[in-house]
């Protein structure tokens, strides 16, 4: 079975502002399911289990495309892990949202389910996040959570769970200068940079499209000190 990643770069699925991506995105769900209803599994974990945010994705997945809504709870010991992996185990597809990257990283990894998603990326589920949820498949990050938790006011570059080698920016509108900056500083040669209401698509670890629902995404690369741009068709 062909393995997907949807990397999104940021939006409001409150507001649907990555409803054409998200609908990409049930498609191969549904694609996944077959004949049964498909189902899709929600990580609040970045965002602290935050319900609100959960009952936004319900309101798109469950009422705009009629797949069923599950949610992954962590942080505050609602679900014992048995329950989150009979939860993975019933999932196509698995969808993470965005905050705190390390602090997500940091909880998945003490609790054992960063191996239980790459099993299920292994195994063919369609994987896909936005913003935090986005980025942490890479092997290498550009984040914001030394800002988000007040201990810095620069962006940082931290090690994701790895699944698609390369470095990553989400938001890329709001940080383009200061991640052009920090790339061309940087020992990455390429990167890859996705807009709010933009992602891309890895299909069995490759690159294959960009997705917008407004926004763009680049890979950037830089030669004999000069920085490039290319967009993703």
């Amino acid at each position: 079975m062909d393995k997907y990643l949807i990397a999104i770069g940021g939006g409001e699925i409150k507001n649907k502002t990555t409803l054409k991506i998200d609908e990409y995105i049930a498609n191969l769900a549904k694609m996944h399911a077959g004949e049964k209803r498909a189902n899709a599994l929600f990580f609040g974990t970045a965002s602290h289990d935050s319900m609100p945010y959960f009952n936004s994705f319900r309101k798109t997945y469950t009422s705009v495309f009629d797949i069923k809504a599950e949610v992954g709870l962590l942080v505050y010991g609602e679900m014992d892990m048995q329950k989150i992996a009979d939860k993975i185990a019933a999932a196509d597809c698995i969808y993470v949202g965005g905050g705190d990257t390390v602090f997500m990283l940091d909880l998945w990894k003490k609790k054992g389910v960063d191996k239980l998603l790459i099993d299920a990326y292994n195994q063919g589920k369609i994987i896909c996040g936005l913003s935090a949820g986005a980025i942490c498949w890479f092997s290498d990050m550009y984040t914001d959570y030394e800002i988000m938790r007040g201990s810095s006011a620069e962006y940082s570059l931290h090690k994701g769970l790895g699944l698609i080698e390369g470095l990553i920016t989400p938001h890329f509108d709001e940080r383009e200068k200061d991640f052009t900056e920090t790339f061309s500083k940087s020992g990455f040669t390429t990167a890859f940079a996705v807009e709010n209401d933009a992602a891309i698509v890895f299909k069995n670890g490759l690159l294959e499209r960009a997705l917008s629902s407004g926004g763009k995404a680049y890979v950037i690369s830089k030669k004999d000190g000069a920085i490039f741009r290319s967009e993703i068709e």
